[in-house]
Order: structure tokens, then C-alpha cells, then sequence
């Protein structure tokens, strides 16, 4: 039985940048993808034993503090975040600042992660996901009753990607350690995106909001280990003329092949379409530094064909997996979205009545694979026992993190209650999962 827990939220401070914005950087341009997107959130909860106490303080205030001191820097650098959204073409760096939560959980950090629902996850954020807040940034510090630690991260979709985020929290850590000011020289954020994708009059276009659900949507967090992995990168392709697959394009088209094997037998007229969130950074020529700040991924969609049987839907679906990822590494399409044509949008503005009705499913597909997360994470006290990276509760939502012993992948699911419960079921499926906790 997994374990419910209680997040109580004792104290809120804001926090401001250590150092004033300059009067020239006032006014932050939002790029054409920051316009496009929507001001929900994208959470990292980083879980820290007592046990590792290498340079941590032993009192949670004196810990705190130096949390706060640190990020009263980094703000300095990603001013942006200590500011609020004038409008849907620029950002004002006002340094508001944003609020820093301290929480109590009952319980061992122990016990709640072993019996975590990915969905109670949730608890440990200081506000709504859904964008009602005008924080651009939100941190919360969760102290469980051993003495252990849960640091929350929420960083705004609308003007960071999930990278970005993640950079953010990598410069935070080297900062409270002390003593890094070379790294942190060079990992200094670069406010790049809205030249490399220039801000469009969008004012006809109707994006609509991103509505996160209570109901109905549940998560479910899949582990799949290194020989799993390898087990299903062979399977199938021995005697067909197809390349063995990466990770995640193995992953992504086998997740895709059991749930529409799980779900074809709902009624009505069902038709499917895959899409794939891409880091554009490592995809110019040269690359962008890993350090470029904002929303420079977007997803790109394709229709799927998913017509043949059992056997084949896997290999099937798998090249048209590889096809949809090499749309993303073709330099025409990133230049089309640098035009202000979004392939994506596009897409599901053409096919809104059948998306409504529910005639086409979407699955949405994001990879955090190779980002290292453990190795980054470090505050000064060791690395985390576990990062969970649960996304905002969205129908039929795919994120990949790297295991901790970075061979595994853990899948975060969003599916409809009803198709979990049918997903979950495939016995297909669940020979591949080496674990749900």
C-alpha cells in the first residue's frame, strides 16, 4: 500500500537578487517559442539522506539560510526569474523575487520514497502547476522528521524549457557550495532565445490554455533497467532491415505500441499521432552553449500509421518514431520555426475538431536522458538519493529521466484512469518493466 503523506508549508520568504538588475536589462524579450507557450511548470524535487552530511549543516536553519543566501546570488544571473510577465512580448525584471517555502513532511524520507506515488509528488511544490501563479520561479525546501531533505525547483514553461530548468538548479548547487566562482563564470546563463528565435506578432492566433486536470489523468512512474533496455533494442529487429535503436526511440515506440494495443478496444473511431519534444542547442551548426537560456525545444508531431498487427506494430511504429526524431534534426524544420511556422501548432489547429472529440489521441513524448542529474545535483552535501522529475498532470504525457546508476530509464506516464488501467494490465508491457517503485 503506498504511503499517503502530508506536506505542511510553516514559512515563505521572498527572495530577491543579491544585486540590483541593470537599468538596460529591464525588459526581457520573450522569444516566438516563449509567446507559444504556456505558464505552467516544470518540477525537479531533489531528495538528499541525512546520512550524507559532508559539509552539511547539521541545523535545518543554518542550512536553510545558506540556501537562501546562495540563491539570492544566482538570481543576480538569472535575473529574468526574479521578475513577472508584462505582457506576451516582454518580460519585466523588476527583481520581485520569488518565494522560498520551508515545509515539514511527516514521516522518514525512507519510507515516503519507497512507497512514493509519482503523483504525490505534487505536494512538495509551493504553488499551483497550472500557471495561476505570476512567480516565474517557485523553490520549496521539504524537511522530513529524520532529518532528511527534499529541495523543490519550478522554473515557468513560458520562458524556460525543461533544460533550462535543470541549468538552473546545476548553477544553484555549484553556488552553495562555495567556491566554484570559475564554473559558475562559465556556466553564466545566456539570454539567447529570442534572437535565435526571433518574437512574431501573434496577437490572431488563439493559444489556447493549458488545462491541468485533477481528475481522471493519472501518473504512474515505470523503471526500465539497462538489460531490459538492451532486451527490447533487439527485439523484433533481427530480421529486419531496420537500424537497432537508441534508447529512447526504442522506448518511445514500444510505449506507443502497447498503448494503442491497450486502447484500440475502447469504442469509437480511434486514429493516433506521436510527438517528440527536441533540445535545439546540440542541433545548430556550431551548437548552442549547454548554458543558452529559455525555450529553445519544441515538439514536432507526425500522424501514425498504425494499421498492422501485433507482431509488427513495434517495428512499425519504430520507424516511424526514428522518422518523427530526424525531423527534429533537420536544420529546414528548425528554420521554418525560426520563421515563426510551428509545425506543431499547425498540426493541432488543423485537426482541433478531431483532438476534441477524442478521434485522434496524441502521445507526447520528452527526454531527459544524459543530463546527468545526479552528478550536477550536489549543494555540498553529496548527491541525491533520487530525483523525481514529475511533470504536470498532462493526458498522455512520456517523460524519460536517466536511473540514478544512468544505464535504466524511469518513465513518468500521464494516461487517462481508464487507459492506465488497461496499460498497466498488458502483460507485453510489463515484461519489459523491471519495476514501478
Amino acid at each position: 500500500m503506498k504511503m499517503k503523506i502530508e506536506v505542511k508549508v510553516v514559512s515563505t520568504t521572498i527572495i530577491k537578487p543579491s544585486s540590483p538588475t541593470p537599468s538596460h536589462l529591464r525588459f526581457y524579450q520573450l522569444s516566438f517559442i516563449d509567446q507559444m507557450s504556456n505558464n505552467i511548470y516544470n518540477p525537479f524535487v531533489m531528495f538528499y539522506s541525512a546520512e550524507e552530511k559532508s559539509n552539511r549543516p547539521a541545523n535545518i536553519v543554518k542550512l536553510s539560510h545558506n540556501l537562501k543566501k546562495s540563491l539570492s546570488i544566482v538570481l543576480s544571473q538569472y535575473y529574468p526569474l526574479a521578475g513577472r510577465i508584462k505582457d506576451n512580448f516582454v518580460l519585466d525584471c523588476s527583481d520581485e523575487g520569488i518565494p522560498f517555502s520551508e515545509a515539514k513532511v511527516n514521516g522518514k524520507l525512507s519510507d515516503v520514497i519507497q512507497q512514493l506515488d509519482p503523483a504525490e509528488l505534487h505536494k512538495f511544490v509551493p504553488f499551483e502547476l497550472d500557471g495561476q501563479s505570476d512567480f516565474l520561479l517557485g523553490v520549496q525546501l521539504n524537511i522530513f522528521d529524520c532529518g532528511g531533505i527534499a529541495i523543490l525547483s519550478c522554473v515557468s514553461h513560458k520562458i524556460a524549457d525543461a533544460f533550462s530548468s535543470l541549468m538552473f538548479i546545476k548553477f544553484w548547487a555549484l553556488a552553495n557550495q562555495g567556491d566554484n566562482d570559475d564554473k559558475l563564470e562559465q556556466l553564466s546563463p545566456q539570454f539567447i532565445s529570442a534572437t535565435i528565435f526571433p518574437p512574431k506578432d501573434i496577437s490572431a492566433i488563439h493559444i489556447p490554455r493549458v488545462h491541468i486536470p485533477n481528475k481522471k489523468i493519472v501518473t504512474k512512474r515505470f523503471v526500465f533497467d539497462s538489460s531490459k533496455i538492451d532486451a527490447l533494442r533487439g527485439k523484433y529487429v533481427k530480421n529486419q532491415l531496420i537500424k537497432r535503436p537508441s534508447r529512447v526511440e526504442a522506448l518511445s515506440a514500444f510505449i506507443s505500441s502497447r498503448y494503442i494495443a491497450a486502447t484500440r478496444v475502447r469504442p469509437g473511431k480511434r486514429f493516433y499521432a506521436i510527438a517528440h519534444a527536441f533540445n535545439f542547442r546540440t542541433r545548430f551548426d556550431p551548437p548552442l552553449p549547454e548554458n543558452s537560456f529559455g525555450n529553445l525545444s519544441r515538439q514536432f508531431i507526425r500522424p501514425l500509421d498504425s494499421t498492422k498487427g501485433e507482431e509488427e506494430s513495434y517495428v512499425d511504429v519504430l520507424r516511424q518514431m526514428r522518422d518523427l526524431i530526424s525531423s527534429g534534426n533537420d536544420k529546414d524544420n528548425i528554420k521554418k520555426l525560426q520563421e515563426g511556422i510551428d509545425q506543431c501548432f499547425n498540426f493541432m489547429n488543423e485537426h482541433a475538431e478531431e483532438l476534441s472529440k477524442g478521434e485522434i489521441v496524441t502521445l507526447n513524448f520528452t527526454s531527459l536522458c544524459g543530463f546527468r542529474l545526479y552528478d550536477q545535483f550536489d549543494f555540498g552535501w553529496g548527491t541525491p538519493l533520487w530525483v523525481g522529475a514529475n511533470p504536470p498532470l498532462f493526458k498522455n504525457l512520456v517523460v524519460f529521466v536517466d536511473t540514478k546508476s544512468g544505464d535504466g530509464i524511469e518513465a513518468y506516464i500521464d494516461f487517462e484512469e481508464e487507459d492506465m488501467a488497461r496499460f498497466e494490465r498488458d502483460d507485453v508491457f510489463l515484461s519489459f518493466v523491471s519495476s514501478t517503485t
